[in-house]
């Protein structure tokens, strides 16, 4: 298969401590398109005066995982595309792997990597099985897409913006019999937590505290009704106010913070609201 049958697409937000790293480990025969949740001119002269393989489209809004992802999917022409978070970075040849494994078995959807998890150097458990193995879901930081697969159900369910959208997809594509597959040849290093810059790390945490929350009573509700979803949230929606009520008392004002997002998230969603939460710039 040739250089231009794949785009990379990687949805980025603040994201300039981590992205040229990985920029650094993609073959500049290959296109790149990022996706910057931001309106920072900046950021986009400087990627695009580095690497000539790589536009950068700026969205003027953070529109999440899931619409960033799309927004980005949706300018590819390619047959296939490779979605990547810019705290990854790619082994030798791992593009050309992913090829060679797409050019053998031409009937999937998704095919994802083995991991090599940087804060613990762990590997995925299949890394010594040397083929393609189904599998029911896989992790949002590395997938290459088969784009004929997903003209009759979509990409990415927009109402989450970030956690579960990938488990989401996984799920609505088993229903329609198409294949996921992990190919532990293909290794890809995955930071973890640090797709954006340092300096807005509590932020983000409020952040992903608050939609972590917010995602989860959204799914159950979606596969399994609201009734179940609730039955399922509540423990941990009395645990985060109990929680906001104990750190008020101590005065810790960051863990009340946190808790406060996670029981905000819950109630939310509960209440049928859109996953509306941003984190603050500084």
């Amino acid at each position: 298969m040739a250089p231009n049958d794949i785009t990379i697409v990687i949805n980025t937000f603040n994201s300039e401590e981590q992205i040229f790293s990985c920029l650094d480990s993609i073959e500049q025969k290959f296109k790149v398109q990022i996706i910057e949740n931001s309106s920072n001119l900046e950021f986009k002269k400087k990627i695009e005066e580095k690497y000539s393989n790589v536009s950068c489209e700026l969205t003027n809004d953070n529109l999440g995982y899931a619409k960033g992802n799309n927004f980005g999917l949706s300018k590819v022409k390619s047959k296939f595309a490779l979605i990547l978070n810019p705290d990854t970075t790619l082994a030798k040849d791992a593009i050309n792997n992913f090829l060679i494994s797409a050019s053998k078995d031409t009937d999937f959807a998704i095919i994802s990597p083995a991991i090599q998890d940087e804060k613990d150097n762990k590997l995925n458990p299949y890394q010594n099985i040397n083929h393609l193995i189904e599998v029911d879901h896989v992790k949002g930081f590395a997938m290459f897409l088969n784009m004929n697969q997903f003209k009759d159900i979509g990409f990415f369910d927009e109402n989450f913006f970030i956690y579960l959208e990938e488990i989401d997809l996984c799920r609505r594509l088993r229903k329609a019999n198409k294949k996921i597959y992990l190919d532990t040849s293909i290794i890809i290093n995955h930071i973890g937590g640090s797709s954006h810059n340092q300096s807005i790390n509590f932020e983000m945490e409020m952040s992903r505290n608050w939609h972590w929350m917010w995602s989860t009573f959204y799914y159950q509700k979606k596969y399994n009704g609201f009734i179940f979803a609730l039955f399922k949230v509540s423990k941990k929606l009395i645990s985060s106010l109990i929680k906001v009520l104990f750190y008020s008392l101590i005065f810790n004002q960051k863990k009340k913070k946190i808790y406060y997002q996670r029981f905000s998230g819950l109630i939310n969603s509960i209440f049928g609201k859109k996953s509306w939460y941003r984190p603050k710039l500084l």
